[in-house]
């Protein structure tokens, strides 16, 4: 008699499934599981970094629809074919994936990976981190092209993308400025089989409902394999927000160090925002003689945007000696209303040059505009129906880019695979500000003070050139190479009243990557990295304008400021920054599982020179009679930051007798990070916390065509040094998701889903220290459920 045997649990899987099981889950599902009588697959030969698109189905295979289903269930298998075969470290999320919850931002989609946050509120996305680094360490790409300043990817709606690749580590042909990471979104490719898709939801939050349309079109042209894609997507959103926070000031005798007064600051209100965006992709894909290809690809853009605030404040009593903290208003309401629009094309051109040579021809263009407005009143109690000030100010700002990039790649006999290519960009910037104040005690109107040192216009420039090769090769059927080499250098113009600024920067980045199949069948393997790496000053960081606090304006008769506390601190860009440098080591263990699944441990570390932080120093500035609180981006020293990346996926069933094919997904990721100069236990990198974790489920059920699932994503409260004067307390996010989806049909499928149930209140606060005053703030908000309703058509 034949007994069916369990798969024997390895030490170090057993070990990640026990440290996992309290912890999270990510959202990188296991594939499509084959039959358990199917024999693995033999794993694919190590492929270039930069993903190539998936070979289109046959003609035949396009006609027949049973063959079109088989067809889209290998497709999702090859998330994981891909990650195994990368020689340097990647997950690929594909649109299974990306469906999964129903989320409405890409934020939403990447939170549930390892070591992967956001910096919004709960259940709205923000900005995109990896190994929780904030402020600009994680590369994010478009088709593997930079995006102009402003632009976010909370502005792609997931139905445009085709998949998302992550990679921990740098390559010399995606480029260097990722110490934390890359990712790169590719928007939907044309491919040759028709599909149709129209999608129709609404969304629900604290009362609003705001509608989503989005429709996808794909078809082949003729019978050369000609194609095209086309995705048109409109939504709305509606965000109500309350207003609570409180600024507590002690004041000491610098002598004694006695408390000599203490005063508390409230503000209550509320904000209410509204946005409409009509997004447009296209590629059209063409087949030429020889084995070429073109593909032309649109990328349209517009928002409109308005909102608006009203606020309250409330101050206790200020001795005399420190008049200057009294506030000047007791209520404030802004209105503003943004319009922005992005349109950028990109070619690419893809020639055979002999059997084992091709070259690829990219170029693109594009422009973004951004025009914004705002009225601001500030009243004060002792003089009802006269504004104490009101300000009027208007920014218009236009970006124009362009990019060229050529890459040649050769495969040689000896299992080599060379690749060399250059690159240049350029990015334009002219704004053109405005601003005029009206004080109501004078019925004094000019100008703000500020312009006239700093001017109404900027014009900026940035340019960019790159240079690298890359050689990727195998040895044996068990052991993969990587070893590139790429130079980078960026120069930074800009021209204001205050005369010419120049930054210019340059870096020589060498990478190494090694992957060592411990089977030939590739069920395990290990990995290891040696990378530079590097962080470029942005273009704000470098030119930005001089922004005045609200509550430490210029103010009649004086032509000048006054002082400013620290927790109130003016802001201003800084021309003298030097890129961060770092030194990274990754080593991983991989074991893929046979139902389709994975079980993962990365350590990684980096080593960072020249740190950028922004922090607030007393200046000397011209608008003011004395000195003023100033942020300013600076590098400040040097950092290091490591942790470990654990994650498991599997099915149930893999390793329980009997038990049903749910989908398991979690991970767990461990960070600690020092800034060297900074007095600890919390001299952390910005906005990195200690951990992160996630844990998720989905199951189709058998008897009905529904599928449930859900998420728990966790961070934890972090405290982080930001300075020698401040302390920094940033809240834990807690997000629950569900999700159902009933098929009626092929065609037709309803999905529910709910992001941040059981919502939490989320705030950031700091204690800020100075000679004889400590300065203790609050900013509190309540999150809220976000709830979706779609349905989804296939025409």
């Amino acid at each position: 008699m034949t007994s069916t045997r369990r798969p024997a649990l390895h030490p170090l899987s057993f070990a990640l499934m026990l440290g996992l099981s309290a912890s999270a889950w990510s959202q990188t599902t296991p594939p499509t599981p084959a039959s358990p009588a199917t024999p693995p697959a033999k794993a694919p030969a190590p492929t270039p970094e930069r993903s190539r698109p998936a070979a289109p189905p046959t003609t035949k295979e396009a006609d027949n629809p049973t063959q079109l289903d088989r067809v889209e269930i290998q497709g999702t298998s090859r998330d994981d074919d891909q990650r195994r075969a990368s020689t340097a470290s990647k997950i690929i999320i594909g649109r299974e994936e990306i469906e999964r919850y129903g989320d409405s931002t890409i934020g939403e989609v990447l939170k549930r990976l390892p070591g992967v946050t956001t910096g919004g509120r709960p259940g709205r996305g923000g900005e995109v981190r990896m190994r929780g680094m904030g402020g600009g360490y994680t590369q994010i790409l478009v088709n593997g092209e930079r995006m102009p300043p402003g632009f976010s990817l909370d502005e792609l709606p997931p139905e445009q993308i085709e998949r998302i690749e992550v990679m921990r580590a740098p390559t010399a042909e995606f480029g260097a400025r990722a110490i934390a990471g890359t990712i790169n979104v590719v928007l939907r490719e044309a491919i040759q089989r028709r599909l149709n898709e129209v999608r129709l939801a609404t969304t629900f939050e604290r009362d609003h409902v705001t509608p989503h349309f989005n429709w996808t079109r794909n078809d082949k042209i003729g019978d050369n394999g000609d194609a095209y894609n086309f995705t048109v997507n409109a939504m709305q959103h509606k965000r109500l927000d309350d207003i609570d926070s409180q600024s507590f000031t002690q004041r000491f005798d610098t002598t004694t160090g006695a408390l000599k007064s203490d005063t508390l600051l409230q503000t209550r209100g509320q904000t209410a925002d509204e946005r409409k965006s009509l997004n447009m992709t296209g590629r059209l894909q063409l087949r030429l003689d020889g084995g070429d290809t073109l593909a032309i690809q649109p990328f349209v853009m517009v928002n409109r945007g308005s909102g608006s605030s009203d606020s309250r404040q409330t101050q206790g009593p200020v001795p005399d000696e420190n008049a200057f903290e009294r506030i000047k208003y007791d209520t404030s309401s802004n209105d503003s209303s943004s319009r922005s629009a992005m349109a950028r094309l990109n070619l690419q051109w893809n020639k055979r040059i002999d059997e084992r040579t091709r070259m690829e021809t990219r170029l693109g263009a594009g422009r973004m505009t951004m025009n914004s407005s705002a009225h601001r009143e500030e009243d004060l109690d002792s003089t009802p129906g006269v504004s104490y000030r009101t300000q009027d100010d208007t920014t218009k700002s236009r970006d124009t880019q362009w990019s060229v990039n050529v890459k040649l790649t050769h495969q040689m006999e000896n299992e080599h695979n060379l690749v060399a290519g250059v690159e240049g960009e350029g990015t334009d910037r002219s704004q053109t500000r405005g601003c005029y104040e009206v004080f109501g005690q004078t019925m004094r109107g000019a100008n703000c003070a500020f312009l006239a040192d700093f001017g109404e216009n900027v014009s900026a420039s940035t340019r960019r050139l790159a240079v690298y090769g890359q050689d990727e090769w195998s040895i044996g059927k068990q052991w993969g190479f990587y070893a590139g080499l790429r130079w980078e250098g960026i120069q930074t113009d800009s021209t204001n009243n205050q005369g010419p600024v120049k930054n210019t920067s340059s870096v020589l980045t060498p990478l190494l990557h090694g992957v060592y199949k411990i089977d030939e069948k590739s069920r395990e393997q290990i990995r290891a990295s040696l990378t530079r790496s590097y962080k470029a000053p942005n273009l704000n960081d470098v030119i930005g304008r001089l922004s005045i606090n609200n509550q430490f304006t210029c103010q009649p008769p004086d032509t000048l400021c006054g002082p400013n506390l620290i927790n109130y601190p003016d802001r201003f860009g800084n021309p003298d920054l030097k890129p961060e440098m770092a030194t990274g080591v990754e080593i991983g263990y991989e074991k893929y599982l046979s139902k389709g699944g994975l079980l993962s441990a990365n350590f990684f570390y980096r080593r960072i020179t020249d740190l950028i932080r922004s922090q607030a120093e007393l200046e000397t500035v011209p608008y003011a009679t004395e000195q003023r609180w100033v942020i300013r981006p600076r590098n400040i020293g040097n950092a290091k930051t490591y942790g470990v990346e654990l994650e498991a996926k599997f099915r149930l069933d893999e390793y329980l007798t009997d038990a049903l094919p749910v989908n398991l997904r979690s991970n767990l990721s461990l960070f600690h990070s020092a800034v060297d100069g900074i007095p600890g236990p919390n001299n952390k990198l910005d906005q990195q916390p200690r951990y992160t974790a996630n844990l998720g489920a989905d199951y189709r059920l058998r008897s009905v065509p529904l599928t449930l699932g859900a998420s728990l994503n966790y961070t934890p409260t972090t405290l982080l040094q930001q300075s020698d004067q401040v302390l920094n307390d940033i809240d834990k996010k807690r997000v629950i998701d569900l999700s159902a989806m009933w098929t009626f049909s092929p065609s037709v499928a309803v999905r529910v889903a709910a992001s941040n149930l059981v919502p939490l209140t989320y705030g950031n606060g700091s204690i800020a220290t100075t000679p004889g005053r400590i300065v203790t703030s609050e900013s509190t908000g309540r999150s809220f459920t976000v709830w979706t309703l779609r349905l989804e058509l296939k025409v």
